[in-house]
C-alpha cells in the first residue's frame, strides 16, 4: 500500500516546523534563565567560574547529561538536585536552546 500525503498537509508541516523549533528554543531560554545560567552563564560562565560553558554543545549530549543527572546515574550533588526538577520537555527545551548558541 502506498502512503499518499496531500501536498497542502506536507507544506503545512514543513512551514510549521520552524515555529515549533522557535517555541522549543524560547521555552529552553526561559528555563535556562531561571535555572542554568546562574552557574553556566548564557554564552559562557564568568572568568573565575568552575562551571563549563554549555553554549554550542551537541543537543544529544546535553539531553543525555541532564537525564543522567536527573536519574542520578551521573553524580553531582548540585546537578542531581537541579536536574531532578526538570521534566523531559524541560530537558529537551534547555538542550535545544544551549545547542543553538555560539560559544
Amino acid at each position: 500500500m502506498k502512503l499518499v500525503i496531500p501536498l497542502g498537509t506536507l507544506m503545512l508541516a514543513l512551514l510549521s516546523a520552524p515555529v515549533v523549533n522557535a517555541a522549543v528554543i524560547y521555552a529552553g531560554q526561559e528555563r535556562a534563565a531561571a535555572v542554568c545560567s546562574q552557574c553556566h552563564g548564557i554564552i559562557k560562565p564568568s572568568a573565575d567560574s568552575v562551571f563549563p560553558s554549555l553554549a554550542g554543545r551537541d543537543v544529544v549530549y546535553l539531553k543525555a547529561a541532564l537525564v543522567q543527572y536527573r536519574d542520578k546515574t551521573r553524580q553531582s550533588e548540585l546537578m542531581n538536585a537541579i536536574a531532578g526538577s526538570l521534566s523531559d520537555n524541560d530537558i529537551a527545551n534547555v538542550a535545544a536552546y544551549y545547542a543553538t548558541l555560539k560559544p
